[in-house]
């Protein structure tokens, strides 16, 4: 049963001690790719070094939205430039915005849409990180994808109800669901879980951030994206080999990897 993960950051320095015990328990328990997002171009090289060691991730590059404030066209360059310089890049992000946690939405709009451009050229998909800020996020895709045509992507840790996700459903965009699918809280996550296309669905962990039940309150890791499926192929009256394969396939044709 292929599970594939598609957002990952084991960059950061909670995976510094024990990254190859991390990566037995994810082969362990089924995952057979991964997709190391970036948060600012200045991680990739050690990106890169992740990736040389373990060859089932892929990777993406790019600038999120809460970084903004380092933004210049010399930016826009460097993540051009390293999208061009290795084969495993598959996409471009995580980029998008934040209204939560920032306000500065001039300069994350500036960014989102250089990236945006970027993607297209090359035909990337893109991740895309929205928080507090689905409506913008809507009419800013709708005004580029008019403007320039269309980029595909994935909605990443999708946490919005159920009418933002038909709206970036209709934009053609994947939806990704995190541990956040199995609060129990998360009442309206469950429903957006119901509700998207078999063929537009997607797991992810975003370790070490948010891990799923049972394993709330410790260190995320990818090998939990299990619990993830599990939880989705619940929400969805399935089973988890199903979620599992439809979710890999989805992956696998959004992001380009060579055969599982």
């Amino acid at each position: 049963m292929p599970l594939v993960d598609t957002h990952v950051h084991l960059n950061f320095d909670t995976f510094e001690a024990d990254l190859d015990q991390v990566a037995q328990q994810w082969r362990d328990a089924g995952v057979v790719h991964l997709v190391h997002s970036c948060v600012e171009p200045a991680e990739f090289p050690r990106i890169q070094s992740i990736a040389d060691r373990f060859p089932e991730i892929s990777l993406s590059v790019g600038l999120h939205p809460l970084d903004v404030a380092q933004w210049t066209d010399a930016t826009a360059t460097q993540i051009a430039q390293c999208a061009d310089s290795d084969p495993r890049v598959v996409a471009i992000g995580e980029l998008g915005l934040d209204f939560y946690k920032d306000s500065n939405r001039t300069q994350q709009v500036t960014a989102l849409t250089a990236q945006l451009q970027i993607a297209r050229d090359r035909n990337l998909p893109i991740i895309v990180h929205c928080r507090d800020a689905a409506e913008d996020m809507r009419q800013i895709f709708q005004q580029f994808f008019d403007r320039h045509g269309p980029v595909n992507g994935v909605m990443h840790c999708w946490s919005g109800t159920p009418e933002e996700t038909d709206w970036f459903l209709e934009l053609g965009f994947y939806i990704s669901f995190s541990g956040i699918a199995t609060f129990k809280s998360a009442v309206q996550v469950h429903e957006s879980v119901r509700s998207v296309p078999s063929d537009r669905l997607l797991i992810e962990t975003d370790c070490p951030f948010l891990a799923p039940v049972p394993k709330r309150g410790k260190r995320n890791q990818p090998a939990f994206v299990r619990h993830v499926a599990d939880r989705v192929a619940e929400l969805r009256s399935t089973s988890t080999e199903t979620i599992a394969n439809q979710t890999a396939a989805n992956a696998q044709r959004l992001f380009g990897f060579k055969k599982l």
